[in-house]
């Protein structure tokens, strides 16, 4: 991957004049290079990584990550079912994976009834889905290569032998 692009994917705040000194390039191309892959579609966006956890509020979501067991259809395969599906508001990630099942979502709600709803009203009865599982998150350590650190105080008693 360009070097430009490695370094934005750590902080996209970078301007290009950092980005530039580096990868020991000049500014201007750096800013030509990164118009370009905008362009091009190689950058998509740009995002904050948020610590949720911190900014407790109602507005928070519940998070969950459901395997879906899929029959692929005939001639469209898997891209067909898991466009149907990613196309639901829930649904804020979708990955086509190996092993013992086909699409791995990540679904977000305001609780988890909410969530279970999702799975019970449109997800379980398409006609190609075959299975379902569901893991609700229930901390998070590090998320896209970012540690995140909670301000929970360790309440625990100390025990001692």
């Amino acid at each position: 991957m360009d070097e430009i692009l490695e370094v934005l994917e750590k902080d996209a705040r970078m301007s290009a004049e950092e980005i530039a000194k580096c990868v020991k390039q000049d500014a201007k191309d750096v800013k030509k290079k990164i118009k370009k892959y905008e362009k091009d579609g190689v950058i998509i966006g740009y995002k904050t990584i948020i610590n949720k956890e911190m900014v407790r509020s109602e507005h928070n979501k519940i998070r969950a990550l459901i395997e879906v067991n899929v029959l692929p259809q005939k001639n469209l395969g898997f891209d067909h079912i898991a466009e149907r599906i990613f196309k639901f508001a829930e649904v804020t990630s979708c990955y086509l994976v190996s092993g013992t099942y086909d699409l791995l979502l990540v679904v977000e709600g305001k609780d988890m009834q909410t969530i279970s709803n999702f799975i019970a009203e449109k997800l379980s009865p398409m006609e190609n889905v075959r299975g379902t599982i569901t893991h609700f998150l229930l901390k998070k350590y590090k998320e896209n290569g970012v540690i995140l650190k909670t301000q929970e105080v360790n309440k625990r008693i100390a025990i001692s032998y």
